[in-house]
């Protein structure tokens, strides 16, 4: 039974993704016949998406991701850290500050708008980048808790009596331990921050900040729609954070399986 269910995941997962590249090597006639596979590949879709604004906005997500994500985890980790050994807020603060991450997230356009305004950095990768940071630290807080109540207060007990401080024991006996955890949450915040496309969409305007899932819909607005290249752009979109996610999958496994359970 566990196959079967192994085997279903897998062709609801793939199948897409395999006609994607079928519609990517499709010329709009054949697209417009309700062809499965191409009868000629039109491999000039590829060349057509490479050439278009794409691989901008795919460095441009890539940066604003894992910068972002940088951050979220240099503001989330002594938050968590407080909450989960020093019972800061009590037991329930972890939660209330995962509550406003819940709401929708247009309620915050305009708070942003004006702050990023005030700061400057409207309209810039920089600004998009710190909002990303700002936004997930309630979400890496909630996940953090969970990793830190399971290393065994006995390590740390050992570094004070060793004579380290607060941050000495944070930083040098702690991190390492979280070292699977910290990697974990950093790709989960990452990934949320490159399929973001709300914030994205309002916060940049122009070609050079604008991310690869505003560049996407912007083809999808056109008047005449090339679906052909619109589906080698999102295979385009898709190597990357793929790419990483593979690469990093035994980081990311381990450090779920080693504080999933809060």
């Amino acid at each position: 039974m566990s196959y079967a269910w192994v085997a279903l995941s897998a062709v609801v997962v793939v199948v897409p993704l395999l006609y994607l590249v079928a519609l990517s090597l499709m010329t709009q006639g054949q697209i417009s016949a309700g062809l499965l596979f191409p009868t000629d590949p039109a491999w000039q879709n590829w060349v057509n998406a490479w050439n278009s604004a794409i691989p901008r906005g795919i460095f441009n997500s890539l940066t604003a991701a894992f910068a972002g994500a940088l951050l979220t985890l240099a503001l989330a980790l002594p938050g968590a850290w407080t909450i989960a050994r020093h019972r800061t807020g009590g037991r329930a603060l972890s939660g209330l500050i995962l509550s406003p991450w819940l709401l929708p997230p247009i309620v915050a356009i305009i708070p942003l708008l004006t702050l990023l305004r005030v700061l400057g950095l409207i309209n810039t990768l920089e600004g998009l980048t710190l909002i990303y940071a700002l936004i997930n630290v309630p979400v890496a807080i909630w996940l953090l808790d969970g990793f830190i109540r399971r290393i065994p207060v006995e390590i740390e007990e050992a570094a004070r009596l060793d004579g380290a401080g607060e941050v000495q024991l944070l930083f040098r006996v702690v991190v390492p331990v979280l070292a699977p955890a910290l990697i974990a949450v950093g790709v989960i915040v990452a990934i949320l921050n490159y399929n973001e496309f709300l914030f994205a969409t309002f916060l940049t305007q122009s070609q050079d900040s604008q991310t690869v899932p505003v560049v996407l819909a912007g083809m999808l607005s056109e008047r005449v729609q090339d679906f052909g290249r619109i589906a080698a752009s999102s295979l385009l979109a898709v190597i990357p954070i793929f790419t990483i996610a593979v690469l990093l999958q035994r980081h990311l496994v381990e450090g779920l399986t080693t504080g999933a359970v809060k």
